[in-house]
């Protein structure tokens, strides 16, 4: 997935008070880019150089088009990218500082469908967490493939915790209990925000309720929500986690280790058409 930007937009004074279209977006079909232990020059396969004013109105644009449409995963991904520098740095030390998250800094492991062995995780056993996380992505008809590769990091290092940060995120789902409906996400994101610290997360946090009904807000507000920040605020840091040798561990066990407690509520999943 490449974020084409017409960045001779960007410089021109006409068109500062046009930021919503500064962002120009074609998704187009390539080849998966991995990040390795190789260092180039500091940066990375993909990356888009950007000055800091070029990050402020790219933020502002994504965000315009994030508010309107909380859908569109490759605004949100481009306002979390030019928002999250000083967030990430922070988690990166976090993980740096845990024998497991230096792990995972070093190795660097994606989460892909090529990387997953589904035959392994469906012969697993129930309550495994390795079999919930495929349940879940069975269930909520998705797929890890869609996230998006970081280009507008401007640290080789900090891109990696952005990108290990987008495919940890339905492993999250997965860990509390949440489905991809927005209340679900509402509290993911109420979780995140509390945990990660990124601007992008507190964003969706305190707009994400304006888009539930009334139930639905009484539910978040009364017990989702509080329970989503208590566990955001006291658990072990998610990025820390190599998630890919713990498929065989029990979800419950998983979340005791990691002091998350289970959702008060479960939402009810989106029917499948």
């Amino acid at each position: 997935m490449w974020l084409l930007i017409p960045f001779r937009w960007i410089n021109r004074r006409r068109h500062c008070f046009t930021v919503s279209k500064v962002v120009c977006v074609q998704q187009l079909r390539s080849s998966s880019t991995e990040f390795t232990n190789i260092h180039y020059d500091g940066l990375y396969p993909g990356h888009i150089p950007t000055t800091a004013v070029q990050k402020a109105l790219l933020s502002i644009g994504s965000g315009v088009a994030a508010l309107q449409n909380p859908y569109r995963h490759d605004m949100v991904a481009v306002l979390g990218e030019t928002t999250g520098h000083l967030a990430l740095i922070k988690l990166r030390d976090r993980m740096r500082n845990d024998p497991e998250g230096y792990a995972v800094l070093t190795e660097r492991p994606r989460i892909r469908l090529s990387t997953l062995d589904l035959t392994k995780m469906a012969s697993l056993p129930d309550g495994s967490f390795g079999r919930e996380y495929l349940r879940f992505l069975e269930d909520n008809d998705v797929t890890p493939d869609s996230r998006a590769d970081v280009k507008f990091v401007d640290n080789e290092e900090l891109a990696y915790v952005m990108q290990r940060y987008r495919e940890v995120h339905d492993l999250l789902h997965t860990l509390l209990g949440m489905p991809t409906n927005m209340l679900g996400e509402v509290a993911v994101k109420w979780f995140e925000a509390a945990q990660t610290g990124l601007p992008m997360c507190a964003l969706g946090a305190v707009l994400g309720p304006l888009r539930l009904n009334a139930s639905r807000l009484q539910s978040l507000f009364t017990s989702l929500g509080p329970w989503a920040l208590q566990s955001g605020r006291c658990a072990r840091c998610v990025l820390s986690i190599f998630y890919e040798r713990r498929w065989e561990q029990s979800l419950e066990d998983l979340r005791r280790e990691l002091n998350i407690e289970p959702p008060p509520v479960i939402p009810k999943a989106k029917k499948k058409t």
